[in-house]
């Protein structure tokens, strides 16, 4: 222990990050500014390739910035496993997707500590970063490092869970001013990763075990999903009943305490939210829990494309078309306005649902060039194209449908030169008999 401290104090110590992604990538950037030594993991040749030539793949980044901590070479990247021996931290950031039965597939957490486990040196500090449910860290980590290394935990290492708050496309907040929590397994431990996090984010909040860092996660999102499923479910309600969902919720906001806003969509993306109820589904059922309220409001927002798909079918039964043969450009693919990330996007399923039943589907995204929905949805299994946004391109198509909210968005020219809006994310303001809001 005394070894690391050294290491920390002194500023000569090798983080390891696994995985280089939305939350990888930020993070290896964010010690690598404050002088710490990064070597940063990925099995994908093309990420690590990209990486060591200074080449940015992730918007929130800065490419100076990553330039800068490339070329003094404080940030490498490899897919050379075994160079975790040369790292005194590893912060494991790999993904944890649901597989099609939608159970939690922690194949890529269990790989990572395979790695770790064979190649770490003893006096290592690990940290899981990756959404996950309460007891991973503990109960399904720690044996396999310690099989697979042959060191005893709180002797030879220490293992601890701090989430993840990436929040793509926030101006505001970014890996180092966000608070960030941590828990671990002991004292010790807990005491040597908040010096190592502390040099790369300003505020750190210690709790008592990696569980309760784990349910932190699922709480933060989960919550989140409960009062968005709740406002979608009260949206297709005041629909029926011609009511404003929209105005209602502004006026709503007037109220100083008591209330915060949610607003409807046509589903929840992105990797966090849509995932965790499954995440705490999955080991409330050890526990012979059930978690109602959180299974609905799951199960609400799994159902929300189908609506949208059952509006858009509306919309176009109004012009007395039908989906099959009508030509449907959506605006936007991104699960939420501003970045260009697709993971999970609502977008993606409302399209593959409209061209299974015949619709001809085209799409515009400034920030995603390429698409492919879940069905291999164009002829062929081809991935779809962003195609530019004109005035022809909304005049040709029968229904035009807004899945993201993005700024650049031109809102009057969309409502000049669109025969038919379906407008899910109320970009459209001024009232028309051509615009069907969600």
């Amino acid at each position: 222990m005394k070894e690391i401290l050294k290491k920390i104090e002194d500023n000569s110590l090798t983080v390891g990050i696994l995985g280089l992604g939305y939350v990888g990538l930020p993070l290896a950037i964010s010690f690598a500014q404050a002088g710490i030594k990064v070597i940063g993991f990925d099995k994908s040749a093309e990420k690590v390739e990209k990486i060591n030539s200074g080449e940015n793949y992730i918007r929130d980044i800065r490419d100076a910035v990553l330039r800068e901590v490339v070329e003094n070479i404080i940030l490498s990247a490899t897919t050379d496993f075994t160079r975790i021996s040369e790292c005194d931290a590893l912060l494991i950031c790999v993904p944890t997707p649901l597989d099609i039965f939608h159970k939690p597939d922690m194949s890529y957490i269990e790989a990572a500590c395979v790695s770790i486990g064979q190649n770490m040196k003893p006096g290592t500090f690990i940290s899981l970063e990756s959404t996950t449910y309460p007891t991973t860290t503990e109960d399904l980590m720690l044996p396999i490092l310690e099989r697979e290394s042959g060191l005893k935990h709180d002797t030879d290492f220490w293992l601890a869970y701090s989430p993840e708050r990436v929040d793509p496309g926030n101006k505001d907040f970014h890996t180092k001013n966000t608070p960030k929590v941590l828990g671990a397994i002991s004292k010790e431990g807990l005491d040597i990763g908040e010096k190592i996090y502390s040099k790369a984010i300003d505020h750190l909040h210690l709790v008592s075990s990696p569980k309760v860092a784990e349910m932190v996660k699922i709480l933060e999102n989960t919550y989140r999903l409960v009062n968005i499923s709740l406002i979608n479910e009260l949206a297709l309600l005041s629909g029926k009943m011609g009511i404003d969902i929209w105005e209602v919720i502004e006026a709503a906001k007037t109220k100083p305490f008591g209330f915060q806003a949610f607003y409807p969509g046509p589903g929840i993306g992105g990797h966090c939210i849509p995932l965790d109820p499954f995440y705490l589904e999955h080991i409330a059922k050890k526990y012979n829990f059930d978690l109602t309220m959180i299974h609905a409001a799951g199960h609400i927002n799994m159902r929300m494309p189908h609506y949208m798909v059952i509006k858009i079918t509306s919309a176009l039964n109004s012009q007395k078309k039908p989906v099959n043969g009508s030509k449907i450009l959506f605006l936007g693919v991104a699960y939420k306005p501003n970045i260009d990330d697709a993971r999970e996007s609502p977008a993606l399923e409302i399209m593959d649902i409209i061209i299974k039943k015949g619709g001809v589907v085209s799409y515009h995204d400034p920030y995603i060039s390429t698409v492919q929905t879940h069905g291999s949805a164009s002829p062929g299994g081809a991935p779809l194209q962003s195609i530019d946004l004109s005035p022809t391109a909304l005049q040709t198509a029968d229904c035009v449908v807004i899945t993201t909210n993005h700024a650049v968005f031109d809102a009057e020219m969309i409502q000049e030169h669109s025969r038919l809006i379906v407008d899910l994310r109320h970009v459209i303001k001024a009232p028309s008999d051509k615009v069907y809001k969600l």
